[in-house]
């Protein structure tokens, strides 16, 4: 069995009035010390309709602690993207084991602006810009051969290389804009959950709770925010 005597962490106590600025260290302490691998590794749990759940690893791209939310990016004709289009409710896990830390993240999604998916679309290599164009997500396909004609037909059409054999081609000069279909979502923070790992599996356990009011036009997207309410949790 597991001795997890050593580790003596707890949350703070009293606890604080702002969740996600604990979430925000975390994050980044985790990104710093690059003790496993892809720190920002979340599971997005989402539900279509008729309430069927589904999960996936998403990469957080960003915790924002004021106003709060979590900002992630994926193909919005998906399955996560169909369900969050019928459904704009979603939760999130981060469990950085190594750190012996966990958070738990449930709310409301909204899409990000257009600005900040063309900003962040810019910033990936060519080869993601290029997936995202020619993959149609959570679609079937009748071969791994037919996917890859797929990704050719879309590197002929932006003049781009074609990967694999030229995956190590330099980043194309040509500007790829982003697809339509494909851009940033933000998950609005209703509750967190902060976890520290304890001996004996006594753990560390709070939630935080608020209102979201959703922001008429023409303020945007996005919401107004109640304040935080805390409580801690038996393990």
């Amino acid at each position: 069995m597991r001795n997890m005597a050593w580790h003596r962490e707890h949350l703070p106590d009293p606890l604080p009035e702002e969740p996600l600025e604990l979430a925000h260290a975390w994050f980044a302490e985790a990104t710093r010390r690059a003790m496993q691998p892809n720190p920002n590794a979340m599971v997005l749990a989402t539900a279509d309709p008729a309430g069927h759940p589904s999960a996936r690893v998403v990469l957080c791209k960003q915790i924002v602690v004021r106003p709060g939310y979590i900002t992630f990016y994926s193909n919005y004709n998906s399955r996560k993207g169909r369900e969050l289009q019928a459904n704009a409710r979603a939760a999130i896990v981060m469990h950085w084991d190594a750190l012996h830390r966990q958070l738990r993240v449930e709310g409301r999604i909204v899409r990000a602006s257009a600005a900040d998916s063309d900003a962040y679309f810019a910033s990936r290599n060519w080869q993601s810009r290029l997936g995202a164009w020619a993959s149609q997500q959570s679609e079937p396909i009748a071969s791994r051969a037919d996917l890859y004609k797929a990704v050719a037909k879309a590197a002929l059409r932006l003049a781009l290389p074609v990967p694999p054999a030229d995956e190590q081609a330099p980043d194309p000069s040509r500007r790829i804009a982003r697809p339509p279909h494909w851009g940033g979502y933000q998950l609005w923070a209703e509750a967190v959950e902060l976890w520290v790992e304890g001996s004996a599996r006594i753990h560390d356990r709070a939630r935080w709770s608020r209102t979201l009011t959703p922001l008429a036009a023409p303020a945007g997207a996005g919401f107004a925010t109640g304040a935080w309410s805390a409580t801690r949790l038996q393990p």
